[in-house]
């Protein structure tokens, strides 16, 4: 078997959701150690990057976290770009939208123009909830189960720190057998690339589902970060625009996948 190959240190862009920190399940160590070997000129944090409403219960915020949130700081004092668009857990934050504080910059949705021209729409992506057709009853119950896969999640890797083996996701692994929580993502992936043809962008990126990965439709290219209490993935863009999906060790786990033309409309092939 093959060895992933090892992103770079000096990305041009670095994309990152959901950390949820403020609860115990915020993987903060596995993330800080990937900031401190890859610094990117722009980052965002595109979404519940503070759990404001699992803090509300119980506000959880260990010294790991407390490192975590020092280190972005510091990437934002030193010259990185960092652009933070709240989600549907900071929601509290998007009062602050258009402002800039400790040198970062809060927007409720930005378009991004990779180095290769593409316009590519980024949000948190719960705007996209209504347009995901399931029963509330089973909304309730997969956040239920959402919640003790997590709790079994930490212990799981709790035990795997003690016999010295690395971060695995076995909430992840659970989750990609059912097949309810894979419809939800294609449905959720549908709702988002609609969205951004109908902006007429070349693509979209976002977080909130907890699923990284890529798809496309003609003309457009869905991409997702993944999240820090997980799969521990996050998005990178190189130096010449190409984008790939990377894990908490910098290794290329997924690379954009090629995206088929649109088709040409009547109007314009008439015009030619």
């Amino acid at each position: 078997m093959t060895t992933p190959p090892i992103a770079p240190t000096d990305p041009r862009t670095l994309f990152i959701s959901d950390l949820h920190m403020g609860t115990p399940d915020c993987q903060a160590q596995l993330l800080d150690s990937l900031l401190r070997r890859v610094r990117p000129k722009r980052l965002y944090l595109v979404g519940d990057i503070i759990d404001l409403i699992a803090m509300r219960k119980r506000a959880v915020l260990p010294s790991a976290q407390q490192r975590l949130m020092a280190r972005i700081l510091r990437l934002a004092r030193g010259g990185c770009e960092v652009i933070y668009i709240p989600g549907n857990h900071d929601a509290a934050m998007r009062r602050l939208c258009g402002l800039r504080l400790y040198n970062v910059r809060i927007e409720r949705r930005v378009i991004h123009a990779t180095a290769d021209h593409r316009r590519l729409l980024v949000s948190h992506g719960d705007e996209f909830d209504t347009h995901v057709r399931m029963a509330p009853w089973l909304m309730a119950l997969g956040d239920g189960m959402h919640q003790f896969l997590l709790s079994l999640n930490r212990w799981c890797n709790h035990s795997r720190r003690l016999l010295g083996l690395p971060y695995w996701s076995l909430a992840g692994a659970l989750k990609r057998q059912v097949g309810a929580a894979r419809r939800y993502v294609e449905q959720f992936e549908q709702a988002a690339m609609h969205q951004a043809a109908r902006e007429g962008l070349d693509g979209y990126i976002g977080g909130h589902i907890h699923k990284a990965g890529f798809a496309t439709r003609p003309g457009v290219l869905y991409c997702n970060d993944g999240d820090w209490v997980e799969h521990c993935t996050a998005l990178m863009e190189d130096r010449d625009g190409r984008l790939s999906l990377i894990d908490w060790e910098g290794r290329v786990i997924g690379v954009e996948p090629m995206v088929e033309p649109r088709p040409m409309e009547a109007g314009s092939l008439a015009s030619a």
